[in-house]
């Protein structure tokens, strides 16, 4: 899969940018023309705004303004104590905020893993503002989360949460001897330069603390999280270890517009080993 990288975190274009958003600073990486139509990145965990490295040159070469934050947790001076803070009717109030902070009435809003919850939550929840969505990896909650009820196969693939949900004991077993169980959860398949890039932020333990207060809020409102109502894009991994079919099949039940699923083969890591089919997924028009 890594022969179709066009890019890699050390070829990073454009160095971030502090972007106040209320009581928050955001690191923001932008990228392409200004007056190019926008396009919100967001990334999951355990990843940082470098995951979209390789997607970035593909989308600003068709004239697309890219936005890629380093989200809530993960950006220094957007990292509150609370666990509540990480509630995800507040990430996706990130999404808002920033928007607004830019001057933008709408945006394309693209997101992987836990970027794609944050994705499909504000769409469902500000649908004014997002014009266009496509998730990578994960399905609408209400799918997700129905997967996880009701399909042994996710509920096994799930099992990890529950470790990450435990305060202390995740972040010493992710952490011990060098991160290595932390460096695992890339797999074979991520490049080495990304895997450092992201853990030249998650390795500080206050940091990983806030990327895993995620996991710590969730609650039974994923569930109820309602259909979205723009053209949606939804792309799912065959091989992928954590997300299986169940969900992913049952996802176009909640969203009440024109709807594409695209499979891919390999892993989790979708925009990091397959740039080209993300950006395709962005860029594909619907008829």
């Amino acid at each position: 899969m890594g022969s179709e990288h066009t890019a890699s975190p050390d070829e990073s274009s454009a160095a971030p940018t502090s972007v106040p958003v209320g009581e928050f600073t955001f690191r923001v990486r932008f990228d392409g023309p200004q007056d190019g139509p926008p396009v919100v990145l967001l990334h999951g965990f355990p990843t940082t705004h470098r995951s979209w490295d390789a997607v970035t040159p593909l989308l600003t070469a068709e004239g697309l303004r890219t936005i890629a934050p380093d989200q809530r947790g993960y950006s220094p001076d957007a990292r509150p104590a609370d666990v509540a803070d990480y509630d995800v009717e507040h990430l996706a109030g990130d999404v808002v905020g920033l928007l607004d902070a830019l001057g933008l009435e709408t945006a394309h809003v693209v997101g992987h893993d836990w970027g794609a919850v944050v994705a499909w939550v504000t769409a469902a929840r500000h649908p004014e503002r997002v014009s266009r969505l496509t998730a990578l990896s994960v399905p609408h909650p209400a799918a997700y989360s129905w997967a996880v009820r009701e399909d042994a196969d996710q509920r096994e693939r799930a099992s990890y949460i529950s470790l990450l949900r435990q305060r202390g004991k995740a972040e010493h077993v992710l952490l011990d001897d060098g991160a290595r169980r932390l460096r695992a959860m890339y797999g074979d398949s991520m490049p080495d330069e990304y895997v450092e890039a992201y853990l030249d932020v998650l390795a500080d333990p206050d940091a990983l603390t806030a990327a895993l207060a995620w996991y710590r809020s969730m609650g039974r409102e994923l569930e109820a999280t309602p259909a979205v109502a723009m053209p949606t894009t939804f792309v799912w991994s065959s091989s992928d270890v954590a997300i299986g079919r169940a969900g992913a099949q049952r996802c176009h039940e909640f969203v009440d517009a024109p709807y594409r699923f695209v499979e891919v083969t390999g892993s989790h890591w979708i925009p990091e080993e397959q740039p080209r089919r993300v950006a395709d997924a962005v860029l594909t028009p619907f008829d």
